[in-house]
């Protein structure tokens, strides 16, 4: 490890290099952690758009409200006793549902 400190690489903000120079170890290593925390989910939603922009369009089903996006499913959920579907999809970091009717006894 060399006496002299670390220079930050040319690609960072000069603001950026300046502004942690004076932040203690435990912060800088914080910093660290959330960077490549960061950098993993900014990954991660560049692969999820990447897939969604190259799969084909799905073709909307006939029963799918207008509020309802395509990727949606149904689920099953009992309240009372009583079995629903519901559309249910994600919408960031949520879970959203929506009525959709009773569940059939026949089924």
């Amino acid at each position: 490890m060399s006496d002299e400190p670390p220079k930050p690489p040319a690609e960072l903000p000069d603001d950026l290099g300046d502004a942690i120079t004076d932040y203690s170890s435990d912060q800088l290593r914080r910093i660290a952690h959330y960077a490549e925390a960061l950098a993993e989910y900014q990954e991660r939603e560049a692969r999820l758009a990447e897939k969604s922009d190259s799969s084909d369009i799905e073709e909307r089903s006939a029963d799918l409200p207008d509020d309802v996006p395509s990727k949606a499913t149904t689920t099953i959920k009992e309240i009372n006793d009583n079995r629903y579907y519901y559309w249910q999809w994600r919408d960031g970091d949520q879970i959203k549902s929506k009525y959709k009717g009773p569940v059939n006894p026949d089924e």
